[in-house]
């Protein structure tokens, strides 16, 4: 990730200070929507960083504290699975964002969001259709998110057995699917998504 694009290079070329931000969790049916914002130092990037989707949990991982340590500020923010009901997951994914900018404890002059769609900021911001594989402040702020959420999982799958969450991290598949049936809804399953909705229905009739 050694060639910048536009937006990016205008950004340095101004001297301005931007964050890149990304969230994790939209698709699963359960749990908060993590997300994250990271200033990086331009002097001390670390090595390895790309869409948090292409690599794996391990490099993630691994990639997690050096992100943290030589990044000059980060925040990780989230929405919570009442606010994923209530506002649906698109809101939700740009309060998240919006609350990890506002974190920050350094002051950028500009945001870089990953996606098409840019949350409310106050302050100037471009958004970045697959910005995780194209900017390296995106990619790192797309790691932290994942891990974060993926970390919570775990401790969500002691707390609420049998869902399998530390295995599928939330996701609708089909172990997840069944044990919804079997075991009805938990308090961090998302109401407003469909097969939440199906589990409930058929927990009614039973």
């Amino acid at each position: 990730m050694t060639d910048l694009i536009a937006a990016e290079a205008q950004l340095i070329d101004a001297g301005l200070l931007y964050c890149g931000v990304d969230e994790a969790g939209a698709g699963p049916l359960c749990g908060d929507v993590v997300a994250a914002a990271v200033i990086l130092d331009p002097a001390n990037i670390p090595v390895g960083l790309t869409d948090s989707k292409k690599i794996s949990e391990k490099k993630r991982e691994q990639l997690f504290e050096p992100i943290c340590s030589q990044a000059l500020d980060f925040c990780i923010a989230r929405a919570t699975v009442e606010e994923i009901d209530r506002l649906n997951i698109l809101q939700a994914r740009m309060l998240a964002m919006s609350r990890a900018v506002a974190g920050l404890q350094l002051r950028c002059e500009h945001a870089l969001i990953d996606g098409n769609r840019l949350p409310e900021l106050d302050m100037d911001a471009t958004a970045i259709v697959k910005g995780d594989a194209l900017v390296a402040s995106i990619a790192a702020a797309s790691i932290l998110a994942k891990v974060q959420r993926d970390r919570e999982m775990l401790l969500l799958d002691e707390q609420y057995p049998g869902y399998g969450f530390a295995k599928h991290k939330g996701y609708g598949t089909k172990a997840h699917l069944e044990a919804l049936m079997r075991l009805g809804p938990c308090a961090i399953h998302r109401r407003s998504y469909a097969p939440v909705k199906k589990a409930l229905a058929a927990e009614a009739l039973a």
